[in-house]
């Protein structure tokens, strides 16, 4: 028998509802498949580039969505999102169906994993199959201004503070 995994998320939460939302999203293994670090600033590759480009691209698909501070680091992603109105209340004209209202389109989980998906899909047309992102993903709910403030600082400065992050399997600084 197969063994239930635990969620990490907040139980009894809905995760469609208007609000802001904290999430990091990791490479599988941890591999620095986005770029480098560069004196302090990400470099991106063109796996970087398209990455950037599936991250800007979400309000596209998921017009309920807007973004906010964001950084694709060479192993993980970290973003702010915001949840700007809930999209069961707006059937119809943006392509929500009254037919599935317990459906999940309109969570950050959804909106996570069609980022990976585009991400994914463009990936595997250059590099063969295989998975490229860790299961799951992390997320915070973002209760005032100043975590939100405090959050963004984090992401601005992620690139500087490479050297010491623990996403960074690279780094001498971190080995034994």
């Amino acid at each position: 028998m197969k063994k239930a995994r635990r969620s990490i998320r907040l139980k009894g939460y809905d995760y469609s509802q208007s609000g802001a939302y904290f999430v990091t999203i990791c490479v599988q293994n941890r591999e620095s498949l986005f770029g480098n670090i560069v004196g302090g600033k990400m470099v991106l590759n063109e796996a970087g580039r398209i990455a950037d480009s599936c991250w800007n691209a979400i309000p596209d698909h998921f017009p309920h969505v807007a973004l906010d501070e964001y950084v694709i680091m060479p192993n993980h992603v970290h973003g702010i999102l915001f949840i700007t109105n809930h999209p069961k209340a707006s059937v119809g004209a943006k392509d929500f169906s009254p037919v599935r209202p317990h459906g999940t389109s309109g969570t950050i989980g959804s909106v996570v994993r069609g980022f990976k998906i585009g991400v994914t899909k463009w990936f595997r047309s250059r590099h063969g199959e295989g998975g490229i992102w860790q299961r799951n993903y992390y997320e915070h709910i973002i209760r005032n201004d100043d975590d939100l403030n405090a959050i963004r600082e984090y992401i601005i400065c992620n690139p500087e503070q490479w050297e010491t992050d623990r996403e960074n399997t690279d780094s001498e600084t971190l080995k034994p």
